[in-house]
């Protein structure tokens, strides 16, 4: 009888693992295959999500369905977003939850033509990404009485060296590198950094909308945990995770190189460290929450504030 009882619990725990291995999960990085996502690469290429019991499948968004737009309509279970993103779309009725917080400080900078500094240039053309990431810029070309006038590129740095713009929004470990690999000269007269100025908000994270995190939170925590031991091992381990993220820049006909990837993987990882605990701590912080809410209120670019707490699992 013990016999026969067992035999019944392990196969009713084989059908629950089985089930929950055939149930994917479908994860949408913001942009197209690079070393931003390596962590996620890591974590399916090394098994990691196989053994945490989850099917995932990494699906990269398109001209056509952006990775908000995709969340949006239920295409994907989870994507990453940047914490004013998440906030505008939790302000648009869409509530959402924080499940994994990558970075740790803000990426963005501005870098100006002809030397000049982008404080000094009121009034100025400057590029700006056509599917979000600005919104910090735009609060501080406000309240530095700046006023750029915001031009929007799609996804590469071509209006910038043809001399169409006076200055360009960049990521540090994006289009900064594409800038020098250019020949742009680059140094503190000609490049604002928005985390030594008062806008060190933290940027990618892991979201889900919160109807369905409330639904599969046992989900949502087992991949969370095996995309964070992708991002440790990725951390340890930078020249094979280079190896990984190449098969999925190569399959996916990516125009990058292994010496950009390197360098974007690096800068990514600096990111990742607190400034003050110099920790890969993997949270959301409530202070830049609040700050980024607050800055986004004051500009109009949220109709609320949108707090901390609606962001996390606060049960």
């Amino acid at each position: 009888m013990v016999k026969s009882f067992l035999l019944v619990m392990v196969t009713i725990l084989t059908s629950v693992t089985t089930y929950a291995q055939d149930e994917t999960f479908v994860f949408t990085p913001q942009w197209t295959a690079q070393a931003q996502f390596a962590g996620y690469y890591v974590a399916e290429a090394k098994g990691f999500y196989r053994e945490a019991g989850v099917k995932v499948r990494i699906e990269h968004p398109s001209a056509t369905q952006p990775a908000m737009s995709r969340l949006r309509e239920n295409r994907c279970q989870a994507t990453t977003l940047q914490l004013c993103q998440a906030m505008e779309i939790v302000d648009n009725g869409i509530p959402l939850v924080n499940i994994l917080q990558t970075s740790m400080n803000n990426a963005m900078v501005i870098v100006s033509a002809r030397g000049m500094d982008p404080l000094t240039q009121k009034g100025a053309r400057v590029g700006i990404w056509s599917v979000g990431f600005g919104q910090l810029a735009i609060c501080m070309s406000i309240k530095d009485h700046l006023y750029y006038e915001w031009v929007r590129f799609a996804q590469n740095i071509n209006l910038f060296l043809a001399g169409a713009l006076d200055a360009t929004l960049a990521m540090s470990y994006n289009e900064y590198y594409q800038l020098v690999q250019a020949g742009i000269e680059m140094n503190d007269k000609n490049v604002y950094r928005f985390c030594d100025h008062g806008y060190n908000v933290q940027e990618d994270g892991i979201y889900m909308r919160r109807d369905y995190y409330e639904k599969h939170r046992d989900q949502a925590r087992r991949f969370a945990e095996a995309s964070r031991r992708g991002w440790e091992w990725a951390a340890q381990h930078p020249e094979e995770t280079l190896d990984i993220v190449m098969q999925y820049v190569d399959n996916a006909h990516i125009a990058t190189n292994r010496v950009m990837q390197r360098l974007m993987l690096k800068e990514v990882l600096r990111l990742q460290v607190d400034r003050e605990s110099k920790k890969r701590e993997f949270r959301l912080r409530p202070d830049m929450v609040r700050q980024a809410s607050r800055l986004m209120v004051e500009n109009n670019m949220l109709s609320r504030e949108v707090t901390y707490e609606e962001l996390i699992d606060n049960k």
